[in-house]
């Protein structure tokens, strides 16, 4: 029996490949193998787009099952977002032409955003099992905010999904301390609110394609 591949996970496949194609040919060009770290972080992404895929088949199942796998998604969602951050690596050297890396790490960000926000899809799918639209849209601004607030957690500080179970204590401690003592971290919440802002612009900017096309067809009828 033939299996069939959605739109999205065929391009999401030619993505992925066009992105090893560029992380290989700037290792032969350069003998440096500085960019492998984008083949992990691509997994990394692609973790919660996979938990997200089950959220549809476990509506009607128990809601323990439902909140754990919930967790466990937002736990790996920031790692989708934070690879938009990598940019940061674009830096004029003598190994690689500075346009290279730049559209190396915008298709890698590209991808990353296009896993964040089709778990995000597959997860509105869930709420609004139980939620009306507006507050389904609040609860996305939320995530995003929750998300973003992890992907500074990790590129500023560090620390990743894992550090979850292997050193929950040091990280709740230092969570805590960014919710007490806000005027103490400006920086924390200035970048967290600025990924906020530019995540969900994204995310409702994107998700305006198919009414804005499907309004604008009915025009020219």
């Amino acid at each position: 029996m033939s299996t069939k591949f959605s739109p999205f996970a065929i391009w999401l496949f030619f993505c992925f490949l066009f992105i090893a194609i560029l992380v290989s040919c700037r290792i032969m060009y350069s003998g440096n193998t500085l960019y492998l770290f984008l083949v992990w972080n691509l997994f990394l992404a692609w973790v919660p787009y996979a938990i997200s895929l089950s959220f549809k088949k476990i509506i009607l199942k128990h809601k323990l099952i439902q909140a754990i796998v919930f967790i466990t998604w937002l736990l790996f969602f920031p790692n989708a977002l934070y690879i938009v951050t990598d940019i940061i690596h674009v830096k004029e050297t003598e190994m690689v032409p500075v346009w290279f890396d730049a559209i190396l790490l915008f298709i890698a960000s590209f991808a990353g955003l296009a896993l964040a926000f089709a778990s995000i899809l597959n997860l509105e799918y869930m709420l609004r099992y139980y939620f009306h639209k507006k507050i389904t849209n609040a609860l996305v601004i939320f995530l995003l905010f929750v998300g973003s607030f992890g992907v500074y957690l990790g590129r500023f500080q560090r620390w990743n999904s894992w550090d979850v179970v292997d050193n929950p204590l040091s990280l709740a401690a230092d969570i805590l301390n960014r919710f007490t003592s806000p005027s103490a971290h400006p920086k924390t919440w200035g970048v967290t609110f600025l990924l906020t802002g530019l995540y969900a612009v994204c995310w409702f900017f994107i998700k305006s394609f198919p009414v804005s096309i499907i309004h604008s067809k009915q025009k020219t009828i």
